[in-house]
């Protein structure tokens, strides 16, 4: 059994699309473009099809993983050119490796995230950042399927700051960009942030770090704001980077069989 993992995007109108709305998509497509599927066993097989860490309804991205299990083994680009043809413009597989080491999930540890702001002055966001990394703890609430559930903010961002509005990763976020501000003017104040969010329990979502901006610095979008997750993987304490999840995979050698 051969197993691939692959990253794919939600760009434009798709970031719409809940996670259950994406599994539906993703397994017509494993149909429509015949891939030789795993099944698990019992009374109902499924498709083996491993999904790690979705963003949110409404959250664009362009680092979303998956792992899937074959029956026999097939060219990873191969399968990822026929699995992007037969899913939506938006919903974009760009690139399969195959699993040669174990953990995908676990190495998922941070997201890098940008937050565009319209109608907020990039200085005015300045100091709200400034506020927010300067303290200690920035709690905030949110409402969970348990009840209302109190947690800090602040420890979980590494990384917090104002960047200029030059979108750099890639042709996908572009089009999400143009087309969330095709009818804003262009001498409109808006400002980017940048941020770098470790995965915790309860998670940590970029809606609660604006909460907590608000609660540090009183900053209130006046619309609400347009959210990309950038990158996920795992998390360079020194720098505060997140790298490439799937660069074990690539690098990983295989071993003959009955080597030492």
């Amino acid at each position: 059994m051969q197993r691939i993992r692959l990253r794919y995007t939600k760009r434009g109108r798709l970031r719409f699309t809940s996670h259950r709305d994406f599994q539906r998509a993703f397994e017509r497509a494993l149909r429509r473009a015949e891939v030789p599927m795993a099944y698990s066993a019992g009374f109902t097989p499924h498709p083996k099809v491993s999904y790690a860490n979705a963003a949110p309804t409404g959250v664009g991205s362009e680092a979303e993983y998956l792992e899937i299990a074959l029956a026999r083994g097939v060219d990873p680009e191969k399968l990822r050119l026929l699995l992007d043809e037969s899913l939506p413009a938006g919903l974009d597989v760009i690139e399969a490796v195959e699993a040669r080491t174990s953990g995908l999930a676990e190495r998922l540890e941070a997201s890098v995230w940008q937050v565009r702001l319209d109608g907020v002055d990039p200085a005015e966001a300045r100091q709200a950042v400034a506020a927010f990394l300067a303290a200690e703890t920035v709690e905030v609430q949110r409402k969970t399927k348990n009840g209302i559930r109190t947690f800090d903010t602040r420890g979980a961002v590494t990384r917090l700051e104002v960047v200029d509005d030059t979108p750099d990763n890639g042709a996908g976020h572009d089009a999400d960009m143009s087309e969330q501000g095709a009818d804003r003017p262009q001498d409109r104040a808006c400002a980017i942030l940048r941020l770098v969010v470790r995965h915790l329990t309860p998670a940590v979502r970029p809606d609660d770090v604006l909460s907590g901006l608000h609660a540090t610095a009183d900053l209130a979008p006046p619309v609400p704001a347009a959210v990309t997750r950038l990158a996920q993987g795992p998390l360079d304490e020194e720098s505060g980077t997140v790298t490439d999840p799937l660069a074990h995979d690539r690098d990983a050698v295989t071993v003959p069989a009955g080597s030492a």
